[in-house]
């Protein structure tokens, strides 16, 4: 029996367990030449594919109600007849949110489970850590001994930019969603400084008092209130890296906030959008970067694993409740 989840509707507003779908379909699935049988062991869930789940224009297109959503996914190669892969292998990509899958190779990488855990290829060596590390370089440009706040810091992508904050020789101030994430990011994730969100009654005042030179590079995960309060304290020739915003992307009008232009030109700042994919030339550059710190120790990733193919659209539901720490993985 293999089993695929779809998206039976489009979410309004928050996505519930409504808006998806499990089927199955009896028989075994057969290939043919160039391809490949493949078993999922490890699914991602994030962010971006809420705006997949809805049909607007996008930089990728949206998924189509009634077929299998799509995420990076770990798999196991079940049987073979593509020269570059053989049984028993195991393999990284973009593949459908099925148990089992029939794939032409194309996309696929090779990943070495001797090396790094397989979970891992989902995330710090996988498209969250370059994406904390490529929108760190690339846009944030971070000179030693500067200030870089981040937000979203306790999930996939911040616990890894700000700890690329610290090896490069910034001050990190973490914004997060829990007083046990606060503690997490300073005593073991090394950030200077934490920020409750939830608990914060004056955000201006709070990023203030964390960072009393002012802040230089802008991590933003979350969009919102929170980037706002940021927009204060930022000093002459910062650079803001928008990477996400996932404060508002359930929300069913057009978000509403304050005028950024005024505080881009009195600072002279610069504020820029980007997706991973973009600098997909400078990939093997970062992955040295990211597996040479992790075996050196001197960087560590967090993951939070539910178990079950079919908890992935719940496991989805609670990343978007800000309920993990680290990267949100499902092990099928």
């Amino acid at each position: 029996m293999n089993t695929s989840i779809t998206l039976k509707q489009r979410p309004v507003g928050t996505p519930t367990l409504a808006d998806f779908e499990m089927k199955e379909q009896e028989g075994n699935l057969t290939i043919s030449d160039g391809e490949l049988l493949l078993k999922s062991i490890y699914i991602s869930v994030d962010p971006y594919l809420r705006g997949r789940m809805s049909a607007a224009k996008s930089y990728i297109p949206p998924f189509e109600v009634g077929k299998p959503i799509s995420s990076g996914i770990v798999a196991e190669v079940l049987d073979s007849k593509n020269k570059k892969f053989n049984k028993g292998d195991f393999v990284a990509g973009s593949l459908e949110w099925k148990t089992q899958q029939v794939s032409n190779g194309v996309g696929l990488q090779k990943v070495d489970k001797d090396k790094a855990p397989l979970s891992a290829y989902l995330g710090i060596i996988g498209m969250t850590g370059l994406t904390a590390f490529l929108g760190l370089h690339e846009i944030g440009k971070p000179k030693k001994g500067e200030t870089m706040v981040v937000s979203g810091a306790a999930g996939a992508v911040g616990t890894v930019v700000g700890q690329i904050g610290k090896i490069l020789g910034l001050t990190v101030i973490g914004i997060a969603g829990s007083d046990e994430k606060v503690a997490m990011l300073k005593s073991e994730l090394g950030f200077d400084h934490g920020i409750n969100y939830k608990t914060t009654k004056d955000m201006k005042a709070a990023i203030q008092e964390a960072a009393p030179n002012g802040v230089d590079i802008y991590y933003d995960n979350v969009g919102g209130p929170i980037s706002d309060a940021v927009l204060f304290n930022i000093n002459k020739f910062a650079r803001m890296i928008i990477c996400g915003a996932i404060s508002v992307y359930n929300k069913t009008e057009i978000p509403t906030g304050i005028s950024v232009q005024p505080f881009l030109v009195k600072n002279s700042a610069l504020m820029q959008g980007f997706i991973v994919s973009n600098y997909a030339d400078k990939f093997p550059d970062a992955m040295k970067h990211l597996s040479t710190w992790l075996t050196e120790g001197k960087l560590t990733y967090k993951e939070t694993i539910v178990e079950g193919f079919e908890n992935t659209p719940q496991a989805f539901l609670d990343m978007m409740a800000g309920k993990n720490k680290g990267k949100m993985i499902v092990k099928a």
